[in-house]
Order: structure tokens, then sequence, then C-alpha cells
């Protein structure tokens, strides 16, 4: 009966240790299995479904927001910046006094100046009456009285009707009054080149004055345009330079623009220039509203190429109207001109297309009964902006595609 108890527990522990065995092989091939099996699991990152929406293909030029209108305003006059009216980001109106300068060394200047010319017109009054006191007497209106009275004193003379003492006399009046016109021609002469050259000085005086009189006048700078006060570059107090003296080397005072109309001025290769034409439609995106596009066209192509780093690239114009001003001088803009443009059509993103080597395109649908869970399909496109793609056929809106 002992012997038998024995028996039955080894045998229990037999059946134990080899269900133990049989399940750790069991779920060893399970795993082996399931290492095995390969995986037709795609990772949801890696789909994109395909959509409907608006695609364009355009040619991108980079460049700066220019105003239409920008006007650097530099002084006629130098002195001194006593007042400034406006600051930058007012608005200014055509003829809208911007800037003062000191005035006080500009009216001395002024009152000197009209002393000299009132010096030079006298000066030239006196010359005349001595030019005309020289002229009657260079005319000799005695001359010609004296010279008939000698000849008559010589008929006289030789008829026996008077002394020779008396002939001599008339001779000498005559030969006195020539001497004297002679002198009076010579006094004329120089009284002449006298008037000329005070004449010549009260149009020097004459300007001089006008010229302190526009001196005085540009010392109150003024807008020249209707526009924006995009920059005020002096501080009341500082010098400023005459524009007609040093040019443009000259003081800048303020920068105006029109920002109502602006553009931007961008490269385009050579490669995209020849589908760029005037009036193209275009659309501007700046960094401050990435989420906001501007209307714009073409208004300029430049005809001259531009080579650096051996690319060629051709300025181009597009033009922004801008009534509310968020468009601000200077900002980095990226203008799409579009070349061609199509809404509401099937668009798949450029990552999932397959490209074989005669450019025939395709791409990959989920399918779990397909051998890696994906399934090619061949597909018909159309316009690709770089990032989508135009759909035409080969795949259905919503069928989700497999990204590359």
């Amino acid at each position: 009966m002992a012997n038998n108890g024995k028996n039955g527990r080894k045998r229990r522990r037999r059946l134990i240790l080899g269900g133990i065995i049989l399940l750790v092989l069991i779920g060893a091939g399970i795993g082996v299995y399931a290492a095995l099996r390969p995986n037709n699991q795609i990772d949801p990152a890696k789909l994109a479904a395909v959509e409907k929406g608006d695609i364009a293909r355009s040619v991108v030029a980079t460049g700066k927001v220019q105003p239409l209108a920008k006007v650097e305003v530099k002084s006629k006059a130098s002195g001194i910046v006593k007042k400034i009216y406006v600051d930058y980001g007012d608005r200014a109106r055509a003829g809208q006094v911007l800037v003062e300068l000191d005035k006080e060394e500009l009216r001395a200047r002024l009152r000197e100046a009209g002393a000299t010319l009132q010096a030079a017109q006298a000066a030239e009054e006196a010359a005349k009456a001595t030019y005309e006191r020289n002229l009657v007497e260079a005319e000799g209106p005695d001359v010609p009285f004296l010279k008939t009275s000698m000849e008559r004193a010589q008929q006289l003379h030789e008829d026996g009707l008077i002394a020779k003492s008396l002939l001599e006399d008339t001779e000498k009046a005559y030969q006195l009054g020539l001497n004297k016109q002679m002198t009076a021609l010579r006094n004329t002469a120089v009284s002449r080149a006298e008037m000329a050259r005070a004449k010549a000085q009260v149009a020097q005086a004459q300007a001089a004055l006008d010229r302190a009189e526009e001196d005085l006048r540009n010392s109150t700078i003024v807008s020249p345009i209707d526009g924006l006060v995009l920059s005020r570059d002096v501080q009341v107090g500082d010098a400023v330079s005459s524009i007609l003296v040093l040019g443009s080397q000259a003081t800048l005072v303020m920068t105006l623009g029109d920002v109502s109309d602006v553009y931007v001025l961008g490269k385009v290769d050579e490669a995209d220039i020849g589908k760029v034409y005037l009036d193209q439609a275009a659309r501007i995106v700046v960094e401050s509203f990435k989420d906001k596009k501007f209307e714009g066209k073409v208004t300029k192509i430049s005809p001259l190429g531009k080579e650096k780093d051996n690319v060629t690239t051709f300025e181009v114009r597009v033009s922004i109207h801008n009534p509310s001003g968020e468009l601000k001088a200077n900002m980095s803009a990226n203008a799409e001109i579009i070349l061609e443009e199509k809404k509401g059509v099937l668009l798949i993103p450029e990552a999932a297309m397959i490209y074989n080597k005669d450019r025939n395109a395709s791409a990959e649908v989920p399918d779990p009964k397909a051998e890696k869970g994906r399934r090619k399909v061949s597909v018909k496109l159309g316009i690709s902006n770089g990032v989508k793609t135009e759909l035409i056929s080969g795949v259905n809106e919503k069928q989700q595609v497999v990204l590359q």
C-alpha cells in the first residue's frame, strides 16, 4: 500500500513537469512564429489622405517691400535744426512744414546783402551821372561856334579888316575847344566803363540778396509729397549741410514714402524668367503675416540679367495695393508669381510619389492582404507646387497613401 502511494505521487510530479515543459515549448513556438511572421502594420505617421483643395504652380521672387514713391528729404540751406514738427510713423502732406532751421544767421546775411545792394546801386547812380556830364562835354557844343568864328576872322584878316592878333585869338580859342572835347571823349569812355562795372556790381549784389532770401526760405524744410514719415534722421541741435554744396553727401533729414502702393523687387532665375509676363498675378507672403497672402501683379521685368556665382537672375517688380498700410517698408517678402492655378482638385502629397526611370508616377496605398501591407497603383498627375501635386486619376478622395 505504501509503495502504491509513492508511485502515484511520482506520476503526478512527472505529469506536472511534463505540462510545464509543454507550455514552455508552446510559448516559445508562438514567439518564434510571431517573430518570423512579416509585419504588415503601417506607421500612421507615414500615411496621408488624398483631399480636395486649390493648387498653384508659381515662381518665387524673394526681396524687400519698398514704397512705390520714396523721397530722401535733404536741406538746400545749411544750418542748425531748431524745430521738428513730425516723427516717424506720422503722415505728411505735400507742402507741410517738417523741420525749421535756426534763422538768425540767415537773417543777418539777408540784411548784409541788402546793404551791399544799396551801396552798389548808389555807386551805379554816381557813375551814370559822371558819364552823362562827360558825354555833354564830349559833344562839344562850343566847338562848331569857335570854328565858325575862326573862319570868319580868317576871311576878315584876308580882307584887311582885322588885325592878326584877333585872328590868332580865335584860332587859339578853337584849339582849346578841340582839346577840351578830346579830353571829354576820353573821360566819357572811362566813365562808361565805370558805369558798366557799377551795373555789374549791382547785379552781383542783387544775386547775393536773392540767394540770401532763398536760403532763408529754404531754412523751412517742407514735405515734397503726400506720404508716411519712414525715418527721422536728425535731432534738434544737429548741424545740417546743404545739398547744393555737398550734393549726395548732404545731411539726410527724413525719408518719406507713399505706402498706399508698395512693391517687392525680387530675383527670378533665368530658367523661369521666360514664364513671367507683365500684369501676371502674384501673391506676396511676409514673415509678419504668415497666414495671410497679399494680392499683387508683375509690373516690371528687367531686360538685363545679373550674373553672380555663375547663376544669372533677372529683377522682377511685383506691385501690391496697400491701403491699410499693413506692409511696411523693408519687410522681407516672397512674391509667388502664379504660372498656373487650379481650384477644387484632388491633391496628393509629393512625398507619396514614386517615379520610375521613364518618370511614370505611382503611389502606394494600404492593403492588409498585400505583401508588406501596401499595394502600388499607377496615378496620373497634373501641376505641382513642390509640396502637393494635382491628382487626375488613380486614387480616390479620402483614400490614404503611404509617404515614401
